[in-house]
C-alpha cells in the first residue's frame, strides 16, 4: 500500500491530534484528545514547530515526526530537534519511521540546519535501533538535566 508524507497544516489537525494523543499514551499519559487537539493546533497557528505525518492510500494516519527550531550558539547554526516520532502499531515494521525520519532529515537539508538532535527513553531500545540505523550517534559526552516547574 502506498504511504505517503505530508507536512501538517490546519486542515490536518484532527488526523494528527489522534496521532499524537496515541504518542502521549505510549509514554504513560492519560488520553485527552482535546488537549492534544489544542496542544498540536497551537504549535501550527504560531508556527513554532514542523510537523509531517504519514497516510496510506485510504487516508488512514499512520504516524507523525514533529521538529522544534533551535540553535547551537557554539556552531553558530540552526539546529532542529526532533522531539516527537510516532507510529501506530499496525505501521510499525513497514519502514514509516524510516519515511518520516527521511523526510524530517530532508526538510533540516533544506532549511541549512547544522544537524538534529532527539532522544529517547532509555528502555525504548526499538527506536535506538531505527536512530542509529540513519546515522545518528549516541551523545557520551553531554548529560541531560531536567527541571520540573510545575
Amino acid at each position: 500500500m502506498a504511504v505517503q508524507v505530508l507536512r501538517v497544516d490546519a486542515t490536518h489537525i484532527d488526523k494528527v491530534a489522534s496521532l499524537f494523543d496515541a504518542y502521549r499514551g505510549f509514554y504513560g499519559q492519560p488520553s485527552n484528545l482535546m488537549q492534544s487537539r489544542a496542544f498540536i493546533a497551537e504549535r501550527i497557528a504560531r508556527d513554532e514547530s514542523v510537523i509531517f505525518f504519514a497516510e496510506d492510500s485510504t487516508g488512514e494516519a499512520l504516524g507523525f515526526v514533529q521538529l522544534y527550531p533551535t540553535f547551537s550558539s557554539i556552531d553558530a547554526h540552526r539546529t532542529w530537534l526532533l522531539n516527537d516520532l510516532f507510529t501506530t502499531p499496525a505501521a510499525r515494521g513497514r519502514g514509516v519511521g524510516t519515511l518520516l525520519m527521511n523526510t524530517a532529515r530532508a526538510f533540516a537539508l533544506l532549511t541549512g540546519a547544522k544537524g538534529m538532535v532527539l532522544e529517547t527513553a532509555t528502555d525504548n531500545h526499538l527506536a535506538q535501533r531505527l536512530y542509529e540505523s540513519l546515522g545518528y550517534v549516541r551523545d557520551t559526552g553531554y548529560y541531560t538535566y531536567c527541571l520540573d516547574l510545575k
